[in-house]
């Protein structure tokens, strides 16, 4: 596993399994939102997006998490290995609610500084439409790179994994 990605829903922690593994995998990593927010919540533009995230994958080793769809294509070719946090809507709701409840003000260290976590509705909505709208988007996308795929569908499953890989 030399290129990695770390994907699912919002919540699922990607971000921090990606903080755990890249250390123990001697991985640089790449936090999609640090190249897709700057402070004060202002998106980058898809243009620079693009260039950073093409920086990004030239590279022969990295660990990437994130989503962002619309820049799913270049990280898939390039990963020899996807791991897919593909856990339930309710936990990663859960989770996502602590997280504003514990953060709340504060900038996650996968974000920018001046991007302090706060409870944002559309943000909210689209972590609970996750099944009906983004999970279709990424199952169609993931398709043609099955066989990269370690598909996790619990943070058990996830455990169990990372022992069986020495990972944990």
């Amino acid at each position: 596993m030399n290129r990695v990605l770390i994907i699912g829903p919002c919540g699922s922690g990607k971000s921090t399994l990606a903080r755990e593994l890249a250390p123990r995998m001697g991985l640089p990593l790449v936090h999609m939102d640090q190249l897709g927010w700057q402070a004060g919540w202002i998106e980058t533009e898809k243009a620079e997006l693009n260039v950073r995230l093409a920086e990004a994958v030239a590279g022969e080793e990295w660990l990437i998490e994130g989503n962002y769809g619309s820049t799913l294509a270049p990280r898939l070719e390039r990963a020899d290995t996807v791991i897919y946090l593909d856990f339930p809507i309710h936990l990663c709701l859960w989770r996502l609610m602590r997280r504003i409840v514990t953060l709340n003000g504060q900038s996650r260290p996968d974000m920018p500084e001046g991007c302090p976590e706060r409870f944002d509705a559309a943000f909210f909505l689209y972590v609970l439409t996750w099944n009906f709208g983004p999970r279709p988007r990424t199952e169609v996308k993931l398709a043609p790179y099955a066989d990269k795929v370690i598909r996790l569908h619990s943070p058990a499953t996830l455990a169990k994994w990372r022992t069986e890989n020495g990972l944990a």
